[in-house]
């Protein structure tokens, strides 16, 4: 019953457009889902490359994240074992600054609730970035800052993993804060090989 379902809401969530008047380039909703999935990633909005090709985490960052996770892009992408739902299912366009506009903030909240109880079998969310964290953590319950919450990591577990978004912008970030390649990427990598392996 839950894959029909599952089928069911993921046409609709497909078929979307209650943001279009927002969307530079169209509505085009990219997430993975199956009900078998032990792993869901949960980062912000889909990118332009994965705008034009529909497959997620197919960029940079993507590249990134699968290394931090200890992870192939065969694994990655086997949605019967990792289910992938953005904060927001399409690209939002840009800021004046040239960095990604956040997700609609229409999305989430119409889309996770119909989607996400349809995933029964996950066992840890990755939270990907400040808007995953947002979306997920309550504000009384996480620091301020990205990297205040993703040092916490142990406080989400088992349930959560945060990590910051894994864009270009995080090199630096990594160079700053040396405890996250020593500390939070075995955690991951090992829950990862649990739940994928």
């Amino acid at each position: 019953a839950t894959d029909a379902a599952l089928k069911r809401a993921m046409a609709e969530a497909r078929a979307c457009a209650v943001c279009v008047a927002h969307l530079p380039l169209g509505p085009r909703p990219v997430f993975r889902l199956s009900a078998s999935a032990r792993l869901l990633i949960v980062g912000q909005a889909p990118g332009t490359k994965v705008h034009e090709t529909g497959i997620p985490w197919n960029d940079r960052s993507g590249d990134r994240l699968r290394q931090w996770m200890g992870i192939g892009r065969e694994a990655f992408y086997d949605e019967a074992r990792v289910a992938i739902l953005p904060m927001g299912l399409c690209y939002p366009g840009v800021l004046a600054n040239g960095g990604d506009a956040p997700p609609r903030p229409e999305c989430a909240p119409l889309w996770h609730p119909r989607l996400l109880p349809l995933l029964p079998r996950v066992e840890l969310t990755l939270l990907v970035g400040g808007y995953a964290i947002a979306g997920f953590i309550a504000e009384k319950d996480r620091p301020r800052t990205v990297t205040g919450a993703v040092r916490n990591f142990r406080d989400y577990l088992p349930k959560f993993l945060l990590t910051p978004h894994p864009s270009w912008r995080t090199t630096a970030w990594e160079r700053n804060n040396p405890w996250f390649a020593r500390r939070v990427l075995p955690e991951l990598r090992r829950r990862v090989r649990a739940l994928t392996g």
